[in-house]
């Protein structure tokens, strides 16, 4: 696949978070380029997937050449998850390239995460789900893979099977300091308690009736914690802080700490409730 500046962002930043991608800087009249070229080409056929060869034409992209302080070619770049992570300039013999890209491809199991990821974000949830089970299959200590599973799980309220999957993570993912483990952990745990917890409009009925009935604003926000609804569950949990620190050993705030983290990759959510937590707190 030949690249430019204007697709280049598509190509490779974005294609090297599914999969490692080797950028070939060459040019026409360049003599050792017409000898690199087809040996990386002849290589991505037989590493069937585990990598992508994308190739830069430095006489017609030069702004490309330029921030890659391409300066001799053939220069390959070799990019994965979105960032460069290693090069070479000339012709390595083919030994010492597939040392090279040894390196850089994936493993079976890490290259199944890998397509399982590319099929999350495509919305196809069934075969990202087969690629994460081969995944483990490969390698029953990956980690990060289980913790995909576990996340499509709750997705789908799968409760059952996520907690399964969740006893067999390694201790150094539980008993660690592991941010990812806690924000699932946050919602399997809120996704049990939502099981045994009265509906919705019984809770709200609750709380209209009667705004200092703690328990109910607290069962509400774990019902909106496992819906994912954190602005809903936030307003709750705030409302305990307000109203009685020593509910529950202090559950509301401390409650709203797990949900920051939970929801960490809404930065503008967190950041608003945050301050309004820390003005209750003054």
């Amino acid at each position: 696949m030949n690249t430019t500046l204007a697709t280049f962002e598509q190509d490779v930043i974005e294609t090297s978070t599914r999969v490692p991608v080797l950028v070939d800087f060459w040019a026409p009249w360049c003599g050792p380029c017409k000898a690199l070229g087809p040996l990386l080409e002849k290589l991505e056929n037989e590493y069937a997937g585990k990598w992508r060869l994308v190739k830069v034409n430095v006489d017609e992209n030069p702004e490309l050449a330029a921030h890659f302080q391409v300066r001799s070619i053939p220069h390959v770049v070799a990019f994965a998850d979105g960032q460069p992570v290693d090069q070479f300039i000339g012709i390595l013999p083919e030994g010492q390239l597939r040392a090279f890209l040894d390196q850089l491809a994936p493993d079976s199991a890490e290259a199944e995460r890998h397509m399982a990821l590319a099929a999350i974000e495509e919305g196809q949830r069934d075969t990202a789900f087969n690629h994460l089970k081969a995944a483990l299959a490969l390698d029953p200590g990956f980690d990060d893979a289980r913790l995909d599973l576990i996340e499509l799980l709750l997705d789908e309220e799968r409760i059952d099977e996520a907690r399964n999957e969740a006893d067999l993570l390694s201790p150094k993912v539980t008993e660690g300091m592991d941010a990812r483990y806690s924000e699932l952990k946050t919602r399997l745990d809120a996704l049990d308690t939502a099981a045994d917890l009265p509906p919705t409009d019984a809770l709200e009925a609750r709380i209209a009736a009667n705004p200092g009935d703690l328990e109910a604003r607290l069962d509400f926000a774990n019902l909106l914690i496992a819906r994912r609804a954190y602005e809903g569950a936030l307003e709750q949990l705030l409302e305990i802080v307000k109203r009685d620190r020593t509910f529950r050993d202090d559950i509301g705030r401390t409650t709203m700490l797990a949900v920051f983290d939970q929801a960490a990759h809404r930065p503008e959510i967190v950041s608003a409730w945050r301050r309004k937590l820390s003005a209750a707190l003054n």
